[in-house]
């Protein structure tokens, strides 16, 4: 994770011209009592009238510079602090994105989008606008406090007494919420979560009537997030009379105290109104002392949040200096390769050779680690033993962008984005689809007739996650989508699930034309694998059965009782020859 100091650095020119802006509004501010003084003193005491023109026009200009200075200031504090929060937010979402895919099985969505804008929003806040405020009250004091000594140290010594005891119940209320602060962060990240599952899966909320559950659910985390907050106000009720109290007591005491001064003789009439201008002034900081500790302890909270992220790495990485291949031919080997997750030993020795241009199937019962072989070539994890190989190289040495590159996947979970149908199949190679391939593609895989029956065809906008479309319709786009980049590897990890019989039959026609691509297909039915040029039957993590469709039919092992669950009644009506 960067420092917040670098980010800083960064940007130290526009800083140092906010400084600049924020000192010269800071000492115009502390003209004004001057100029009161110099009117009571000379004007009116002394009767100088032919200095009332100037010093009212000296308040004139003052008040223009205050204000062009006061603009600046703002606005640059504002900028540098947005500036800042992209390049963060940038660098955390960069970041997640390098981590590998086991972190985020462990890892919420709603967690996340919550560091990515709450967090950094008000870190980005504490660098900005609040942060402004925290520097200019250190300034402020500091010139105030020289212009109230020039004038009488006696009567300095009130806001030097108050000042100490603000500063020691903004400490004790900042310690009070510190841990407030964390706990609400972390709600929030819960109640994200909650909302984010519940809008994605509305449908299948509504489809078992969940809806009271559901609400329920979130309404225990709002209450929760409720009370935090609660908590919150309550430490923020407490302290906050204590401030308002001394910091309205500073300018009644300077009065009493000074108009005793007055009497004396050691100070001016026109110096005791300034002196009180000044007391007014030095109870601004004192009164945002408050709230300002309270914005920077939600900032220090939220940056222990993310640098929980920093401090997470991806677990699989890329070689400092990866193997390049001149081509990727498409041919995978896989030798003794083991997987465990957790304490789930999830594949165990598996061996097997694919040779570019071939067809591989896949089958197996619900988590018997048919997926995982996939995820394993991807590299999304890395086998504990065993070694992957890609055209005779290890994949461990090969790039990502190269691995990843060559594979087209269509996942068992169809994932579309909220875009045009058009834009979802060029994913990936954006530049070189070209609306011919586009077309080609959704030809091949039967998505054709139903896009361009749509009233923008390609054009038309699909919306999150595919909702308007029904399921066959959103794995023959994602199909099309996979076709499209023309690698020399395609995966279909349950493809074709959603389609009916005779979709699924024309699809495979058009996948046995692709004699040049390297074909990994996962299935449940047997139609999908049967002309695949060799057949893994996954049980347990294991290979028990392999073979060609007929070797496996022929052993009447598992393969073949699986045969007969989907085929058997239908073969067992056929007429006899």
């Amino acid at each position: 994770m960067k420092k917040l100091s670098s980010y800083i650095l960064k940007y130290w020119y526009v800083y140092i011209f906010a400084l600049l802006c924020m000192i010269t509004a800071t000492t115009l501010d502390m003209i004004y009592p001057q100029i009161t003084r110099s009117i009571i003193d000379d004007v009116i005491t002394d009767g100088q009238l032919e200095l009332l023109t100037g010093l009212l026009g000296g308040i004139l200009l003052v008040g223009i510079g205050r204000c062009i200075f006061g603009y600046l200031k703002e606005f640059t504090f504002d900028r540098v602090g947005s500036a800042i929060g992209a390049d963060m937010r940038k660098n955390l979402f960069a970041h997640i994105q390098s981590l590998s895919v086991g972190y985020f099985d462990n890892t919420n969505t709603g967690e996340l989008m919550a560091r990515l804008k709450d967090d950094i929003d008000l870190i980005q806040g504490t660098l900005g606008y609040v942060g402004m405020l925290i520097i200019e009250v250190v300034i402020h004091t500091v010139i105030v406090l020289y212009c109230m000594f020039s004038i009488s140290p006696k009567l300095s010594i009130i806001p030097c007494i108050g000042m100490p005891i603000v500063a020691t119940i903004a400490v004790i209320m900042e310690r009070k919420l510190d841990k407030v602060y964390e706990e609400i962060s972390e709600e929030n990240a819960e109640l994200n979560t909650v909302a984010e599952e519940n809008l994605a899966g509305v449908r299948t909320v509504k489809a078992f009537a969940r809806e009271k559950f559901e609400i329920e659910k979130f309404l225990s985390h709002n209450q929760r997030y409720y009370d935090l907050n609660m908590t919150q106000s309550r430490q923020l009720v407490r302290y906050q009379p204590m401030f308002q109290f001394i910091t309205k007591l500073i300018p009644v005491l300077s009065v009493i105290f000074g108009g005793v001064l007055v009497i004396q003789g050691e100070l001016t009439l026109g110096d005791l109104a300034a002196f009180t201008e000044y007391s007014r002034n030095i109870v601004w900081p004192m009164e945002n002392i408050g709230w300002l500790a309270n914005d920077f302890s939600a900032a220090v909270a939220s940056r222990k949040k993310i640098k929980k992220i920093y401090d997470a790495a991806a677990s699989v990485v890329e070689k400092e200096q990866p193997t390049v291949l001149p081509k990727v031919n498409g041919s995978v080997e896989f030798r003794q390769v083991s997987l465990k997750l957790g304490d789930s030993q999830v594949l165990s020795d598996i061996s097997f050779r694919l040779e570019a241009g071939k067809t591989l199937g896949i089958m197996g019962a619900t988590g018997a680690g048919k997926t995982s072989v996939i995820n394993l070539l991807q590299r999304f994890y890395d086998a504990d033993e065993g070694s992957i190989l890609l055209d005779g190289v290890d994949i461990r040495d090969l790039s990502f962008r190269q691995l990843r590159g060559s594979i087209s996947m269509v996942m068992q979970d169809v994932f579309l984005f909220s875009d045009t149908i058009k834009e979802n199949i060029k994913m990936g190679k954006h530049e070189l689809v070209t609306d011919a391939i586009i077309t080609s593609s959704a030809e091949f895989a039967q998505a054709r007739s139903f896009i361009e029956k749509m009233d923008a065809g390609y054009d038309t906008v699909i919306g999150e996650r595919g909702v308007g479309l029904s399921g066959g319709q959103k794995q023959r786009i994602s199909i099309a989508r996979a076709v499209a980049k023309q690698n020399p590897i395609l995966i279909l990890d349950d493809s074709t699930s959603a389609l009916d019989m005779e979709t699924e039959h024309a699809i495979q026609q058009e996948l046995s034309t692709l004699t040049h691509t390297t074909k990994i297909i996962i299935a449940h039915r047997i139609s999908a694998v049967r002309h695949a040029d060799e057949i893994l039957y996954l049980d347990g993590g294991k290979i028990a059965e392999r073979g060609t469709h007929e070797e496996l039919m022929a052993l009447k092992g598992l393969y073949y009782q699986t045969f007969q669950s989907q085929y058997g009644t239908f073969l067992d009506t056929m007429p006899s020859k």
